[in-house]
């Protein structure tokens, strides 16, 4: 038994029912399930279908980076600037105007290492998404568990979990992240031996988790607060029902759009997070592709070579912006209470 969230908009009330003609007997009404509800109105929302379609782009990319590296002939650690005479000047910096665009190397060679721009990009974004979807998943589920718990149990429970939640949510988790990586690291590695690229990548998921859960479990937290007391619930504890049916029979599918919603807000900026560990150098490490530590090496060498620090700029604004936008299109498409 889940209790139904009503709708007051009269496009929402027209559109849960479907008028057929019946051979006969007239018009028959025929209902449309929530799903089908929600992907109704996400489809008549332009700006959301475009952004859904860009952010598909992306994830398409970062999946296929191999098939595009063999297809382009090219791949983000080989130093072609080096290795080819002729590409670098004696400074460093690419001897094609517009960064050594050609149609060779269609994004430009790296300032310095001579390394492809375009493969640097592709596969940026395949480090950048990689470590977003773990975090955001990890995060999504400790924060369904301790959030549902401190608001269904209360009391103590809910106590404990609420301060810790607070002391989470004080934390410069920026400042923190800096702080934090080396001294990880500092105890599992030799300081003459070099930090392996597993470790530092294993080391960002978990900060970037212990410091995300909280938000996600403070919102289901005050939702299921609100909920607990309702009839549906009193009427499931009534019948006997123990309380893990409770949870997930009666609270979880009224929570699953509040969720939905906050995963996806919340990968965007953990990309956003993860770049900016990157450009502070605390981020992945050498020859791992990193759009963050293009940033990093964009900024030293822009007055020379503003070409190299565009492309990850405008790749970066594209995808927080058209995914930011599209989490705005899926609440819209879920709760249409809450469009203006």
């Amino acid at each position: 038994m889940t209790f139904p969230s009503s709708t007051t908009t009269d496009d929402t009330a027209a559109d849960s029912v479907e008028t057929t003609a019946s051979s006969g007997s007239g018009p028959a009404i025929v209902g449309r399930s929530p799903g089908q509800l929600m992907w109704r109105r996400f489809r008549r929302d332009k700006t959301g279908v475009v952004s859904a379609i860009i952010v598909l782009a992306f994830f398409l990319i970062a999946l296929l980076a191999p098939v595009i590296s063999a297809l382009y002939g090219k791949d983000p650690y080989t130093t072609y600037g080096q290795n080819q005479p002729g590409l670098l000047n004696e400074y460093g910096y690419p001897v094609a105007p517009n960064g050594g665009m050609s149609g060779e190397f269609w994004f430009g060679l790296e300032p310095g290492l001579g390394r492809d721009v375009f493969m640097q990009l592709v596969y940026g974004i395949r480090t950048s998404l990689s470590i977003a979807i773990i975090v955001t998943v990890i995060t999504t589920v400790i924060g369904v568990v301790m959030g549902i718990t401190s608001g269904y149990l209360g009391g103590k429970t809910d106590y404990v979990i609420g301060r810790v939640i607070d002391t989470l949510l004080a934390f410069p988790s920026q400042l923190f992240l800096i702080v934090f990586l080396p001294v990880v690291e500092a105890a599992i590695v030799l300081p003459e031996e070099e930090t392996p690229v597993w470790l530092r990548y294993v080391s960002i998921c978990v900060v970037l988790t212990v410091l995300g859960w909280a938000t996600i479990a403070r919102l289901l937290r005050a939702q299921v607060l609100s909920l607990r007391t309702r009839e549906f619930v009193e009427a499931a504890r009534v019948t006997g029902a123990s309380p893990g049916r409770v949870i997930f029979k009666e609270l979880l599918p009224n929570l699953w759009t509040p969720i939905i919603i906050q995963a996806t807000l919340a990968l965007p900026l953990y990309v956003g997070a993860e770049a900016g560990l990157g450009f502070l150098g605390v981020g992945m490490t050498e020859p791992t592709p990193d759009w963050g530590r293009m940033f990093q090496v964009g900024a030293n060498v822009y007055h020379s070579d503003v070409t190299y620090l565009i492309f990850p700029g405008v790749s970066m604004l594209i995808f927080v912006v058209a995914f930011n936008l599209l989490g705005d299109s899926i609440r819209d498409a879920f709760d249409p209470k809450t469009k203006r």
